[in-house]
């Protein structure tokens, strides 16, 4: 047993439940989007961020490619998409 093995032990299970994101530098007007967002579900802003974050990044959501995201699109049923095996273009370094 390597020594502080129990504390190392202790803050991983510390940050395992009590995960936090601090996010700088973000624009005022997305604040009060985020802030207004909130108000108008009835919950906290921090409330609400977590939300965003939840459906952003949810496996449903992050499972589909662009082309089931387009097809969810309205009038979008009847969509052909094709995909081109464009190889790109040679490049000399």
């Amino acid at each position: 047993m390597r020594p502080h093995s129990a504390a190392v032990q202790a803050d991983d299970a510390i940050i395992a439940s009590m995960s936090q994101l601090i996010v700088r530098n973000v624009a005022p007007r997305l604040v009060r989007a985020l802030k207004q967002r909130a108000a108008k579900a009835g919950r906290s802003a921090e409330a609400e961020h977590r939300s965003i974050l939840e459906s952003a990044l949810s496996p449903e959501r992050t499972g589909r490619d662009f082309k089931a995201f387009l097809k969810l699109m309205p009038g979008a049923g009847s969509l052909r998409l094709r995909r081109l095996r464009d190889t790109g273009r040679t490049v000399d370094l």
